[in-house]
């Protein structure tokens, strides 16, 4: 193995271990929004807040189905939020299906906490592309390598007839 390989697969290892060690993640509440404004906001929601809030007519025609339009990313904080207030989910008990369907309550809560949560979300979403981009990458051949390691073959293929011709 010749220097220029070594070093290029070296190259290559360090980085994606520091793109690991870039992307660790951090704890689900942080990644996910559940902050303690954000607790404290939706813990003054009441059943008038879901009731007297208009949605698009789009929006209340649909079908009831559970998680409908709902992200990854929103399922979770869905599931973070209802499992530290338990005000949020007798609030979605009382409503949902009586009121309102499930997927118009998710609509409203996220309409809702929109300031709070945005910037998590859009960092998350940020994150999937990089974890995408990144295997991707990985698993698609390093072209300008190859291109690299065929030159040197052709120039060393060149060199020598020509080395060959000045010895006759």
């Amino acid at each position: 193995m010749d220097v220029y390989s070594w070093f290029r697969r070296s190259l290559s290892r360090a980085t994606r271990t520091t793109t690991t060690t870039v992307t660790a993640q951090p704890d689900d509440e942080l990644l996910y929004g559940v902050t303690d404004q954000l607790l404290d906001f939706v813990k003054n929601f009441s059943i008038d807040t879901f009731r007297n809030f208009s949605l698009p007519e789009e929006e209340e025609e649909d079908g009831d189905t559970p998680g409908k339009d709902l992200s990854d990313w929103q399922q979770r904080h869905a599931l973070l939020v209802l499992s530290k207030l338990k005000e949020l989910s007798q609030l979605r008990f009382k409503l949902c299906p009586r009121f309102l369907k499930d997927h118009q309550f998710w609509t409203i809560y996220f309409a809702l906490v929109k300031g709070f949560v945005a910037k998590y979300e859009l960092h998350a979403i940020q994150l999937d592309k990089l974890k995408q981009m990144r295997l991707e990458n990985e698993n698609t051949p390093d072209v300008a390598a190859c291109e690299v390691e065929m030159s040197e073959a052709k120039q060393t293929t060149n060199v020598l007839p020509t080395i060959s011709e000045e010895h006759n």
